[in-house]
């Protein structure tokens, strides 16, 4: 049994990226409630990895927390699109990226106390890299770094967007491997 009862739930304000639902709930304790919830599309996170071991990172302005923040490629999934069709997409319009191969590593919850978001991360492998393709509201530098200095960054906080150091970190193991099939 769940320990919350939903009565009723509506929308309440939204935008092309994301909406707020606002549900009429029972708590746990039996008193009557409201929880607001961030509706988000499901996301992709992608670690792309070049043929000589570099992780191709972003160095992105986010205008939310008025910061630089290092950050591998993210994007929603749009309607009818698969996780990895997603990835692909994000790659070549980020960091102008192509793939050899495509792993699928975790899910997760992006901020499970707020929003309904759910990330998939993905390992690009044999990434190659072109033109990116920007939107307008993105200000991003590409920086291709090693293997080990980027879980360095993940382990120590350098990396301060979170997904993309769980990403990374989660991923700790397969990229070690390469990196050691790289260096052989």
């Amino acid at each position: 049994m769940k320990p919350f009862q939903t009565h009723s739930r509506q929308t309440v304000w939204s935008c092309p990226w994301y909406s707020v639902r606002q549900d009429e709930i029972t708590l746990p304790n039996g008193q009557p409630g409201v929880y607001n919830v961030i509706v988000k599309p499901p996301a992709v996170w992608i670690i792309p990895v070049t043929d000589d071991g570099q992780i191709v990172l972003i160095y992105t302005y986010r205008y939310t927390v008025d910061d630089w923040c290092w950050e591998i490629p993210a994007g929603s999934l749009k309607p009818g699109e698969t996780a990895q069709d997603a990835a692909a997409t994000e790659l070549a319009e980020e960091i102008g990226g192509t793939a050899r191969a495509w792993h699928y590593l975790h899910q997760f919850y992006a901020a499970n106390g707020i929003c309904d978001e759910v990330g998939h991360i993905f390992l690009a492998a044999g990434v190659t890299l072109s033109r990116p393709h920007h939107e307008p509201a993105e200000v991003i530098q590409i920086h291709p770094k090693p293997i080990a200095e980027v879980l360095h960054m993940a382990r120590t906080g350098q990396i301060s967007d979170g997904p993309s150091a769980l990403a990374l970190l989660l991923a700790e193991n397969q990229l070690r491997d390469l990196s050691a099939i790289i260096l052989s």
